[in-house]
């Protein structure tokens, strides 16, 4: 049995550019490495992860780090839009094991680097807690989309707990009671 897989878009259209992923005033207020840098500003727990040698210099380049690799992922290998929440999970998710697979011949870092990083950035991902991994979430939700706090705060403000109403002349609720169990004869009622 054989699948022939055809695509009849062109290689160009398959990969969508940064301008149909990222909303133009998101674009324009901030690159990937300003969003990397304030990142790290705000989790300075986070390893960097740059520790990777050149392929062009033969020197250890720094700029390379986990979360510029995990921005490129997201938005360029995955076309996961930045600044929606569960895309970052689905992300992390990937680098976790748990969605999609990832591969390395597509990963950041891979034509530029001696070693592929993929390995070590999933390692690194993996060996964040919980709570730093929804940290990390929430710090790019909120770097790429400005109104994401505001939109917390109102939804909190309006999920704030209200006393029910009572009505005094509701009948009471009945409390469903465990069907009996078979009697002798029941089986008698299925007859004609």
């Amino acid at each position: 049995m054989s699948i022939i897989l055809s695509f009849s878009a062109s290689a160009s259209e398959a990969i969508p550019n940064r301008s149909q992923l990222v909303p133009p005033q998101i674009a324009q207020r901030s690159s990937g490495s300003e969003i990397e840098a304030r990142v790290y500003e705000q989790l300075p727990d986070l390893p960097l992860e740059n520790e990777y040698v050149s392929q062009e210099t033969g020197e250890v380049n720094p700029n390379s780090t986990l979360i510029g690799r995990l921005i490129r992922y997201h938005i360029y290998v995955k076309g996961r839009p930045p600044q929606y929440r569960l895309d970052w999970k689905l992300t992390l998710a990937d680098y976790l094991g748990k969605n999609e697979l990832m591969f390395e011949g597509v990963y950041p870092g891979s034509e530029d680097l001696r070693d592929n990083p993929m390995m070590g950035d999933r390692e690194a991902i993996r060996n964040l807690t919980r709570s730093q991994r929804n940290a990390l979430v929430h710090t790019l939700v909120s770097l790429y989309n400005p109104q994401y706090l505001q939109l917390l705060e109102e939804a909190a403000r309006t999920s704030e707990p209200t006393a029910e109403p009572t009505f005094e002349n509701d009948p009471p609720r009945q409390i469903p009671q465990p069907p009996r169990p078979p009697q002798p004869g029941d089986a008698d009622l299925l007859n004609p």
